[in-house]
């Protein structure tokens, strides 16, 4: 997955934004003025936080050279992906799905609510399966 793969699929996200707080060279992509990722590019290669349950940040970590601690971020909480090419797309898009739904799960129960009546909680908290994944 390149930069413009990952941003058309963080766009796809209901209710998703794109966002500048820290200028230009870093895209913010927030649902409800809550942050779920970021985008950029470092040395030529697009990279991307993305928030993560802890045992599973750790996990990701251990399997993935291109996983690493959160750039700038809660290192418990959020991953650094190097877009490099050496994890999965549909792995990458899975780790999209988990940081949109735990900031989801995470907003005001009336922001929340507003979502899952609008698109459906099956649409809301869908999960890409990861190849990974046993059938």
């Amino acid at each position: 997955m390149d930069y413009n793969g990952a941003k058309t699929y963080l766009l796809s996200k209901p209710e998703a934004f794109e966002d500048f707080p820290f200028g230009p060279d870093v895209a913010v992509y927030k649902v409800k003025s809550k942050m779920f990722a970021t985008l950029g590019v470092e040395k030529g290669i697009a990279q991307m936080n993305l928030k993560c349950d802890p045992q599973e940040a750790f996990a990701l970590r251990d399997m993935f050279q291109a996983v690493i601690p959160g750039y700038h971020m809660n290192k418990k909480h959020w991953n650094t992906v190097i877009l490099d090419s050496s994890i999965p797309p549909n792995e990458i898009l899975r780790m999209i799905d988990c940081s949109y739904c735990l900031v989801v799960k995470g907003l005001k129960k009336v922001e929340r609510q507003h979502l899952e009546l609008q698109y459906g909680v099956d649409e809301l908290y869908k999960q890409t399966a990861s190849l990974l994944q046993p059938d």
